[in-house]
């Protein structure tokens, strides 16, 4: 009891680490936006951006709006502010991130507050990429990355307990993550609106992050065991998923693990997600290789565990039968004395 009770304790509180840690320690740094205008212009916005929130930007200086549109839709800054015609006005895109648009939205503000006395006028806001009417919020997209994950552990639990074969577990992953994926995205855009873009576009992203998920823990248990199955739950479930930036951005959570939970399936999947639904498939080069590696790795160790454990049924049957067979009679040679049954020790007879 007194183990149980310590188990348990210490799991909620990995569960509640794993968690609430990157949501509470949650802030805006090394977000990269964009300054558009003159030289000086953005010299001083940069300085007041520094002075407003130290280290929360890395600023990319071009130099009209049409560039700043531009780096904005390949997805390469999160917004931009726009000095350039000599009106300040903040660009951004809640399509990317609705905490990092919340930013320059206050952002907007402050250089509203911040012009002389008498002639103080509101900074146009204007969203370049804006999420769908029907889930504003991001509401959608934000709370799909765990079904996402659980949708790949689940897919290689039962592919563990129920098929027996690595073609036909790794046959199973993947038709399972082709299915999912339209099943998931047929709900994110044409039930709940989350989504726009190509609908196939969408499912492909959705389908490529289950069958990474689902196919590198069903490698690792196929290699490790059960030891293996629970190193990859850990790894989606309490590491991937928390360190996904769904919610926010990669780029607020707290120190590395940001760039850590990009190296990851959920991370990777729903950055992936945002490209196809949002930006017409921009800045998806890093997510699909990262995918791609997982779930290549995931076939990989399928394969090696599949070949172990035929190596080690061949060793099994090669080997020689160690109970030892009845030893025949020997007959007696000429010369020999045989004892009568009268003479032969009772506890032989």
């Amino acid at each position: 009891m007194v183990r149980a009770v310590v188990l348990l304790t210490a799991g909620i509180s990995v569960l509640l680490t794993a968690f609430a840690w990157p949501s509470v320690r949650s802030s805006v740094h090394d977000v990269p936006i964009a300054v558009a205008g003159p030289g000086t212009a953005v010299e001083q916005v940069s300085t007041a951006l520094g002075r407003r929130l130290p280290g929360g930007f890395e600023i990319t200086e071009v130099a009209d709006t049409a560039a700043a549109e531009r780096l904005i839709r390949d997805r390469e800054v999160y917004g931009a502010i726009d000095v350039s015609s000599g009106t300040p006005q903040v660009i951004m895109a809640t399509a990317a991130g609705t905490a990092v648009a919340q930013t320059l939205q206050s952002i907007a503000t402050g250089l509203s507050q911040a012009q002389a006395p008498g002639t103080r006028t509101a900074v146009a806001v204007r969203d370049l990429v804006a999420l769908p009417a029907d889930d504003p919020r991001g509401a959608g997209l934000a709370a799909g990355a765990l079904p996402l994950v659980m949708g790949g552990l689940l897919a290689a639990l039962l592919l563990t307990r129920l098929v027996r074969g690595t073609a036909r577990r790794v046959t199973g992953a993947l038709a399972s993550a082709i299915t999912g994926g339209l099943a998931a995205a047929a709900i994110l855009q044409f039930w709940l609106g989350s989504l726009n873009g190509v609908y196939w576009a969408n499912s492909g992203a959705v389908a490529l992050t289950i069958a990474a998920t689902s196919l590198s823990i069903l490698g690792l248990e196929s290699l490790l065991g059960v030891a293996g199955f629970g190193l990859g739950a850990v790894a989606m479930m309490l590491i991937g998923n928390p360190l996904s930036g769904a919610a926010t951005a990669p780029e607020m959570l707290p120190g590395w693990s940001g760039v850590l939970g990009q190296l990851l399936p959920p991370g990777a999947g729903g950055q992936l997600l945002r490209s196809t639904a949002f930006f017409d498939g921009h800045g998806v080069t890093h997510s699909v290789i990262v995918l791609v590696t997982w779930l290549t790795l995931g076939v990989v160790l399928c394969l090696a565990g599949g070949l172990r454990a035929r190596r080690a049924t061949t060793v099994a049957a090669d080997l020689p039968r160690t109970a030892a067979s009845p030893a025949s009679p020997t007959r007696p040679r000429p010369g020999d004395v045989v004892p009568s049954e009268s003479e032969t020790p009772l506890s032989l007879r």
